[in-house]
Order: structure tokens, then sequence, then C-alpha cells
């Protein structure tokens, strides 16, 4: 039997006066009962309790032992109740970090929902798409898009995205849609920078990695720019899926060389904390993992199937 259950038996047994009445108490037969405080006596080496056939009482040694005792159990109590507490009403402060785009699409709403969910926590949310160190900036979320290497940190599977490649109809008509991604270099391209090389975009051909060297008429490091570049036909670009969707929606966009497209890229939530997560991070990962889970846009649904059925 170990220490702590031990402390509680010793407890029950002064508190109710008897062995018999511990026993009941605390849901130990009598003989398990004067065990475990034979066992607590012989490894203190004192006797705590004086018996007789009508009564129990602590001896001088058990008494101070006994108000030693109620510390210890009375502070497990008190540590487990806030522990409670803090699952059921999270409080603190929550650093919060994310991709600029995708965090403005889908985290920013269901951050402000959890704000109002849970008023006792504060929001310090970061968006940008520079990788963060969680231990190292301060972060206890992130969202990250893209492999994950060996890290301290946990992470939550939300779903993936994909490396499309787009044009507007107008640029298509006007200068031709290319069957083959090696037909880019004959095109005017829109470079993004962070989700590819601006001058290498990487296809995919049966199973094959296929990369093609381009000469960009254009580099930007902004997607809505480069959205922008490709909607008013300045040339062919290649984002992230979500980064585009809105505009594919709206026909503006279109995506092409479907048939080559790249694996797809996995959008992972990380924390550092394991099963003793503070009540704040349990929090804010069970909000929004299941909703993420079912955003269309996080499971290679295409944006526009919804609305061609129709």
């Amino acid at each position: 039997m170990d220490k702590l259950r031990e402390m509680e038996v010793f407890v029950a047994v002064v508190d109710q006066g008897s062995f018999t009445a511990a026993s009941g108490k605390i849901g130990l037969s009598t003989a398990g009962v004067s065990r475990a405080v034979n066992s607590l006596e012989a490894r203190i080496g004192a006797q705590l309790l004086v018996r007789t056939t009508r009564t129990v009482r602590a001896t001088d040694a058990g008494l101070t032992y006994l108000e030693a005792c109620r510390k210890v159990l009375d502070a497990i109590t008190d540590a487990e109740a806030n522990i409670a507490a803090d699952q059921m009403n999270p409080v603190g402060t929550l650093t919060i970090s994310a991709p600029v785009l995708f965090g403005q699409r889908f985290v920013a709403p269901l951050v402000n929902a959890f704000v109002l969910r849970y008023p006792d926590v504060c929001i310090h949310a970061v968006y940008g798409d520079r990788t963060t160190r969680l231990l190292e900036d301060g972060v206890d979320i992130a969202i990250r898009i893209g492999h994950l290497g060996d890290s301290s940190t946990f992470a939550v599977p939300l779903g993936f995205v994909r490396r499309q490649t787009f044009a507007s109809p107008a640029y298509l008509a006007l200068h031709g849609e290319p069957v083959h991604p090696r037909e880019l270099t004959h095109h005017h391209c829109v470079s993004l920078t962070g989700v590819s090389l601006p001058v290498e975009w990487v296809f995919n051909d049966n199973g094959a990695r296929l990369p093609v060297r381009l000469r960009p008429r254009m580099v930007v490091d902004l997607t809505p720019a480069a959205v922008l570049a490709a909607v008013d036909g300045v040339g062919i670009t290649q984002l992230l899926s979500y980064q585009a969707a809105p505009e594919v929606l709206e026909a503006k966009l279109q995506p092409i060389l479907t048939s080559f497209e790249p694996e797809s890229t996995p959008v992972s939530l990380l924390h550092v904390e394991r099963r003793g997560a503070s009540g704040k991070i349990r929090a804010f990962v069970e909000f929004v993992t299941g909703t993420l889970r079912e955003n269309a846009h996080l499971q290679g649904v295409d944006p526009t199937a919804s609305r061609a059925s129709r």
C-alpha cells in the first residue's frame, strides 16, 4: 500500500475512533485497515495509536503525525480541485501562432469564439509565416503547415492542403492552358516565396518528383499579391489550395495541371504539453480540433464541388 493511502487510513481511524468504523468509511476491510496502520508504524518506527478493546486513540507521536497527514492530504485535495476547476474554467494568457492567411481565414474566428466562451482566458495571437519555435518563442499553441521533423512538441493532425497551380480564365484564353508542367517555361509565372522556390516549382509525374525551373515574370512575398496578380492575368501562380479558394469559387481563378499535383502538405496543431496540459491549452485544443478537421479546405475537398452539384 502506498504512503498516501496509509495516511488516509490512519486519519480515518483517528477520526472514526475504531478500525471497524474506518473500514466502512474508506471501503477497506478491517484486516486491511489494521495492516495499513501496522505498516505505517513500522515504516515510521513509532507507535501512532493506542488500541484497547473499546477505543483507539492517537499517541503523542500520532497526534503530531496526524497534523502532518491532514496538511498533505488537504494539499492534494486542493490541488486536484484547482486542476479540475482549471479544466472546466481555464484561466490565464494563451499565446497562439498561425500562418497569416490561414490564421485570418480559419483560426481567428475560432479564437474569437473561444474568448467569448472562456472569459477568464486572454489571447495573444501571433500571425506570421515564419516557423515558430514554441519553447524559445513562448508560444503555447502553433498551427503548422508542413511536414514535421523531430521535435519536443506534441502534434495533433488537423488535415492537409494541396499545392496547386492557378491561372485566370482570361490568361488561359490569351495564352492557352499548359498540359504539362514543362510548358510553364514558355508562360508568364508569378512566384510566391514561402510556398515554393521562386525559380523552381515542384510537381508529381506518375509518382516521381518533377522540378521545373522557371524565369518568373513576378516574384512576391505576400499571398494576396500573388493571388491578385494571377486574377489580373499577369501570369500563372502556384499556391496552397486554401489560399486561392475564394477566387476559385468566384471563377476568377481555376486550377490547372491538376494531374501533376505534388503530395499533400499536412496541417498540424502543435503544443508542448502531453496529458498534463494546462486547462487553457487543453480547452483550446478540444475547442478548435473538431471544427478544423471538418473544414473542407483541410480535407482535400474541391471547394467548387458543392457549387457544381447544385
